[in-house]
């Protein structure tokens, strides 16, 4: 009966009818999560030499670069890794808005999202256990963050430090959270894709249903290959002969809580939320709208619509999706320059523009749709 039931489940894997309009934008989850198995596993290896405590954390990072076997390497890709995981989040994440997922498969954009948001909960806390300035002073600042809640955050903060200050009891949590969490992605992802599977993917036509279909297996297993492959090639190419190119050279300092950085600034893949946060005057605004700029997602099933002009056919929705792209890519470029004129003013009328083109894609499929049923 195991057996049968096996055979069936990878019948139903390798068989799932897929459209055969699928572009490269398909692969993108396929590499996710072939990426994610891998940060799990370099990561359980790191753990095995890792030290969670302030007096030896540094010293164990430099111990594994050094002395324990292939170390360097592992390190290097894990590091290396998470930059190269939200390069293809952030695609995947492009992809679903440009052909407007949200819209039919609301559950799996919801799960999607919730992904997106554990992922970034985890690159944090893995950035704060190598105990360099850095990390110690952008664990300090975020996590201060959450004392603009009123009335709890003072207290909600301090139980997160473990103490009155971010010290041992952090490093600690930060470190036990850091090793379970990739275990939650996991399988938040295992549900991503039972909910992809019972509605079927999207297409750049727009079509659930009435569109030609093949099976998922030859065809578009050897396209995943093939993209697993470049993928690795890319880590490879950064973990041999680029491997601090996407570090902070401040992290390669023992953190010192009594000399604070002349720049505090976050990993890159954080930079567009940290503009974001920097543009608000006051500190609780600063939160709400850090978190609003990611939570936001969340809304884009609300608005109810369906694709009757995929975006292919909809030159406006096109133009907005790449308006927000290159705002997103300019709010980056501003959260790596220092808080003084003119990036602090630059910020402020991109991070309006950012909702309000959000704001857009909510409504645009029912406008657009209205537009061309009146003409």
């Amino acid at each position: 009966m195991l057996k049968l039931r096996q055979s069936y489940q990878t019948e139903n894997l390798l068989g799932l009818a897929s459209p055969s309009s699928f572009s490269v934008w398909w692969n993108g989850g396929s590499i996710l999560g072939t990426l994610l198995g891998f940060q799990i596993l370099t990561g359980l290896f790191l753990s095995m030499h890792y030290s969670a405590d302030i007096l030896s954390a540094f010293s164990s990072v430099a111990h594994i670069m050094r002395d324990a076997p292939v170390g360097w390497l592992m390190r290097n890709l894990h590091a290396n890794g998470a930059s190269l995981f939200f390069v293809f989040i952030y695609l995947h994440v492009g992809r679903g808005l440009y052909y407007q997922s949200y819209t039919t498969q609301p559950h799996t954009w919801l799960v999607g999202t919730t992904i997106l948001f554990v992922s970034m909960a985890t690159a944090f806390l893995g950035y704060v256990l190598p105990w360099g300035q850095m990390s110690f002073w952008g664990a300090t600042v975020i996590t201060n963050l959450v004392s603009a809640i009123p009335y709890l955050g003072h207290y909600i903060v301090e139980w997160i430090w473990g103490g009155f200050s971010v010290g041992p009891a952090t490093l600690n949590r930060f470190f036990s959270l850091h090793f379970i969490l990739p275990f939650a992605i996991a399988g938040l992802s295992a549900l991503h894709i039972l909910f992809l599977h019972e509605k079927g993917s999207t297409n750049p036509l727009g079509d659930l249903n009435h569109v030609s279909k093949i099976p998922f297996h030859p065809y578009y297993t050897w396209k995943d290959i093939v993209g697993f492959m470049l993928v690795l090639m890319c880590l490879g190419v950064l973990g041999f002969y680029m491997p601090t190119y996407l570090g902070d050279p401040d992290n390669f300092i023992h953190a010192n809580p009594m000399v604070t950085p002349v720049h505090i600034q976050p990993e890159w893949y954080f930079l567009f939320a940290y503009a974001i946060l920097r543009t608000i005057p006051s500190k609780l605004g600063g939160v709400i709208a850090l978190v609003m700029s990611i939570a936001i997602l969340y809304l884009l099933p609300l608005g109810g619509a369906t694709i009757n002009y995929p975006a292919a056919f909809n030159p406006l929705y096109q133009y907005v999706f790449w308006v927000l792209v290159s705002t997103f890519g300019l709010l980056t470029w501003l959260g790596a320059c220092p808080i003084e004129e003119p990036y602090s003013t630059l910020a402020v009328p991109l991070t309006v523009l950012y909702f309000i083109l959000f704001g857009w894609l909510l409504i645009l499929p029912t406008v657009w749709h209205s537009v061309v049923d009146n003409t």
